[in-house]
């Protein structure tokens, strides 16, 4: 008689966490299909006019800079200190710094290859492991990073092309996909490195403040600080940096990239940490994003290989996962060597978002 009505009673709590959660999934995939359809409409009007990166990334930023600051108002409520303003501050040059290297990756690479390089910032979980993990997770953190940079040269070369996968598929050729070309290993670092800072810029904002308030008070100090950044940068390449300066303007592809590709996924991402324990370079994360970029691939009419970008896409998670995995033992020991002060809270989550 006990037994049947305990099942109910183990299941509830679990059922009612689930069903708060499905809406939550729901903005995330959305959240990412808009940022990813901001990001192919952004290389179409790069690629079509020849516009200059750079330009374009300190036009969006500035618009967003305005929009963060009077969402956020970083000047009222409790006021920071030097010790979070400061390290913001840094982390809005290392914004900048990625902004750069990334509109550079996405012209030259492509949506496909920009994006998915964006998650080679997990090679900080292989960086922390190898400094201060144990001697015998090494290795497996090691034979993820080699498992990324097997799908990273597997990008480069075409891999997730119909055109040049090595199983060519005559039914995903026609006249009017938009070709690209096969890169070096050297092409794909510009992302690769682009990637690497973007993660070094989310552990600066999670060890600055774990608070979601102040956290994103600080986000709009940082796009301020990554825009006065791009300032000098923008007036060098319009004077003698860049042979093209003009700057079309599209609708479409600024305000998709305004709305989409800065504001609404720096709130779909908090979400996705906070409420759904999923961070950037996971898993999860690459999974949505990867279901995101096939159906990109197929509205813009790219030159796609769905078998490849899988292989590719299996590869790159299977690294993630084995460069990011916590080891279960020191999680545990952790938690009962800090729990007492309070810091381990704070521990626990830097551990579980390498990136």
């Amino acid at each position: 008689m006990m037994s049947p009505n305990q099942i109910p009673d183990n299941r509830g709590p679990t059922h009612d966490a689930t069903s708060r959660q499905t809406p939550l999934q729901v903005i995330h995939i959305i959240g990412n299909l808009m940022r990813i359809w901001s990001v192919y409409s952004m290389y179409q009007y790069l690629s079509q006019t020849g516009a200059s990166v750079v330009l374009f990334i300190f036009s969006c930023l500035v618009p967003s800079t305005i929009i963060f600051l009077l969402m956020q108002k970083p000047w009222k409520g409790r006021p920071l200190s030097n010790n979070q303003v400061v390290p913001s501050l840094i982390n809005g040059g290392i914004t900048a710094l990625y902004f750069i290297l990334w509109g550079k990756g996405l012209k030259s690479c492509g949506p496909l290859r920009a994006l998915l390089a964006e998650y080679s910032g997990a090679v900080l979980g292989v960086l922390s492991t190898v400094l201060y993990g144990r001697r015998g997770h090494v290795w497996k953190k090691v034979g993820g990073l080699f498992a990324m940079v097997a799908s990273f040269y597997l990008l480069s070369r075409g891999w997730a092309m119909a055109t040049y996968f090595p199983i060519y598929i005559l039914c995903c050729i026609n006249a009017e996909i938009q070709s690209e070309e096969v890169l070096g290993v050297k092409d794909m670092l510009i992302p690769m490195i682009a990637g690497i800072l973007s993660a070094l810029r989310r552990v600066i904002a999670r060890r600055v403040s774990l608070k979601n308030q102040l956290k994103r008070r600080l986000h709009a100090i940082t796009i301020a600080a990554a825009t006065c950044f791009l300032f000098p940068v923008s007036m060098w390449d319009i004077i003698i940096g860049s042979t093209n300066v003009e700057l079309p303007f599209s609708a479409w592809a600024f305000s998709s990239f305004i709305l989409f590709g800065i504001i609404l996924i720096f709130y779909v991402d908090s979400i996705a940490e906070e409420r759904l324990h999923m961070v950037f370079s996971s898993p999860r994360h690459l999974m949505v994003a990867g279901g995101c970029i096939i159906i990109m691939e197929i509205v813009f009419k790219m030159d796609f290989s769905l078998p490849g970008f899988l292989l590719c896409a299996a590869i790159l998670s299977f690294g993630i996962h084995q460069a990011t995995s916590l080891d279960r033992t020191r999680k545990d020991s952790l938690q009962s060597s800090d729990l007492s002060n309070g810091v381990y809270e704070d521990q626990i989550q830097m551990a579980a978002l390498p990136t």
